[in-house]
């Protein structure tokens, strides 16, 4: 559990330190204040980008007249179970450097250590038509879910992604003419692809089964429930019980079939990069495509919401949250927006009942009125953070 965020020139904030407990916090106030800021800010105590996904070099603040942000900081105190406290830092100690550091304890660190103390969900506006916005960025959101529970998963699709920008420039440099394309790099790599594909693909279907199931012992909810599934051939194969041996040489005899139609068109059209998550509105039975923005939002809520009972309630085994100490952290950015106040209330309710330390932004405090006496309420505005619930 986190007790102290402290931002130094990040985004908005000259410096800053927000103090909490356990429960919601809700940081309150107008648009442009620094809530999202915030949030983002919790979102980098985790590998990868945060939830704007923003080049590291971007997130220093900037002072008028000033061509390139300043050197940051982001530093938490988190609480164990045992009352130790750990201090998690990140940040970067040049202007405009493009690499960040993670130190633990004060001691220089690898990312994914983090992933030890702290597993962020997180839900943006950005999600509220999740279901029609692009495959790619489902798939992406889709990953963030797998990886808060599996940290193996990011280093296979980094490892697939990798891979497969390479072979694309094999080919596309033959295309153009500049130099023929190595047949047996391109089996190695193509042997790499299937490997590490299979392996994200298998990760893919266990956490789809683990949210699907999630998602229907909610039951009679105010939310909707979804039936998911995932497009891709490695993925659908997965979760018939297909091995991985089985899986990879399926992925690596469509990249060979695949060489001549990638090198024409410049990409790489086949591969578990192409999968896609799809969601049918079970009440409705139909597409959540077709739903309203309110409607997608419930969707993804009820999906985050089985995501951290998950995290919360995973079994004994070495990668277990139990093990490493690490607790989900949810962080919901315009959290009533599109929705009524039943499935307000009952969002609320649900973060309480699970227990869940959950930061919330809102710009009209009054949407929040379920959680007083529940929560912290934080007035943020022009970078300044004030408890209103004092």
């Amino acid at each position: 559990m986190i007790t102290a965020l402290t931002l130094t020139d990040f985004r908005s904030y000259a410096s800053a330190t927000l103090r909490v407990g356990s429960g919601p916090i809700v940081l309150h106030g107008p648009n442009g204040a620094g809530k999202t800021n915030l949030l983002e800010a919790v979102s980098l105590l985790t590998p990868g980008r945060g939830l704007r996904g923003a080049p590291v070099a971007e997130l220093g603040r900037r002072e008028p007249g000033e061509a390139g942000g300043r050197a940051w900081a982001v530093a938490a105190v988190l609480a164990g179970a045992d009352g130790d406290e750990v201090r998690l830092g990140t940040g970067v100690q040049a202007p405009g450097a493009s690499r960040r550091i993670v130190r633990i304890d004060s001691e220089t660190a690898q990312p994914g250590r983090m992933l030890d103390y702290l597993r962020p969900v997180w839900a943006t506006p950005e999600h509220d038509r999740l279901f029609s916005d692009s495959r790619a960025e489902r798939l992406k959101f889709f990953d963030r879910l797998v990886f808060a529970a599996d940290p193996g998963h990011a280093a296979s699709v980094s490892a697939y992604e990798k891979a497969l920008r390479e072979r694309l420039r094999l080919l596309t440099e033959a295309a153009e003419g500049k130099r023929p394309a190595d047949p047996a790099w391109l089996d190695a790599l193509e042997a790499r692809l299937g490997e590490q594909g299979a392996a994200a693909a298998m990760a893919r279907a266990r956490a789809l089964g683990d949210l699907q199931a999630g998602i229907d012992a909610r039951g009679d909810r105010p939310f909707p429930q979804a039936d998911l599934g995932l497009t891709g051939e490695a993925e659908q194969s997965a979760a018939m019980g297909g091995e991985t041996a089985e899986i990879a040489a399926g992925i690596v005899a469509g990249m060979k079939a695949s060489r001549a139609r990638d090198s024409a068109s410049g990409r790489s059209l086949f591969g578990p990069h192409r999968s896609d998550l799809t969601a049918i509105h079970r009440e409705k039975n139909r597409p959540a495509a077709e739903g309203s923005s309110g409607e997608q939002k419930a969707l993804v809520l009820n999906l985050i919401l089985a995501q951290v009972a998950r995290l919360k309630t995973m079994p004994e085994g070495p990668e277990s949250l139990a093990n490493s100490g690490a607790n989900p952290v949810l962080l919901l950015d315009e959290a009533p927006a599109h929705l009524d106040s039943r499935r307000r209330a009952a969002l609320f309710e649900e973060i309480v009942a699970l227990d869940l330390q959950a930061f919330l932004t809102g710009t009209d405090e009054t949407l929040f009125s379920d959680l007083h006496g529940r929560g912290r309420f934080v007035r943020v505005d022009a970078g300044t953070l004030a408890p209103s619930d004092d």
